[in-house]
């Protein structure tokens, strides 16, 4: 992310002792005049959670760092123009992220899938750390495979823990056309992860 940050170094930061209770849209508001320090502190709001996101959509830790450092920049180069237009900065934000992961897949209609980020338990012994690796590379494999949508409406439900009705609003969709997708994407993942799961089995016999 040394990219995103580094853009706007040059210019002037603003020294408002009340920045850290800010909203994201007065952060917004502060960028788009030029403020710096707001935009690092947009940035490490919500950094770590897109990233999450855009690794659960594209399936690689690289590509997820570059997708989100483009909407970062994205976020400098636009913030004086932007308007929430009653949508919250973290529904736009993760609109932006969704659209530029599936950019990417259309570009590129595969991707390597990096190894699990899943953490595992350090208290677990071995035998179960390996258990719990190959089913979150299961999984993560398995969520990879889904079509795009479906993906993000899983990430956003499961591992964002959105409402349906805030992940509807960044898929652009209603509720009940989410409600379908998650139906769809976990009647997926189930046939999947049983098919995974026994060619497992059958290999360690």
């Amino acid at each position: 992310m040394t990219g995103a940050q580094a853009g706007p170094q040059s210019a002037a930061s603003g020294s408002w002792p009340e920045a850290a209770e800010a909203s994201d849209e007065t952060l917004m508001e502060r960028i788009g005049a030029g403020d710096a320090r707001a935009y690092q502190m947009l940035i490490t709001r919500h950094l770590t959670r897109n990233l999450g996101f855009a690794h659960r959509l594209t399936g690689s830790g690289h590509e997820a760092e570059d997708v989100v450092q483009e909407a970062f920049l994205r976020v400098w180069k636009t913030a004086g123009r932007w308007r929430p237009d009653g949508a919250k900065f973290t529904t736009w934000f993760y609109r932006v992220v969704m659209n530029l992961c599936i950019d990417r897949h259309r570009r590129a209609r595969s991707a390597p899938l990096d190894a699990a980020g899943e953490l595992v338990d350090p208290a677990a012994d071995a035998e179960e750390q390996l258990r719990q690796a190959q089913r979150a590379q299961l999984v993560a494999g398995a969520l990879t495979r889904l079509p795009v949508r479906q993906r993000a409406a899983v990430a956003l439900c499961y591992y964002q823990e959105l409402s349906n009705r805030e992940a509807a609003a960044v898929l652009g969709v209603s509720v009940k056309a989410l409600e379908a997708l998650l139906v769809r994407a976990r009647q997926t993942l189930r046939q999947d992860l049983a098919v995974l799961k026994t060619e497992l089995m059958g290999e360690t016999l």
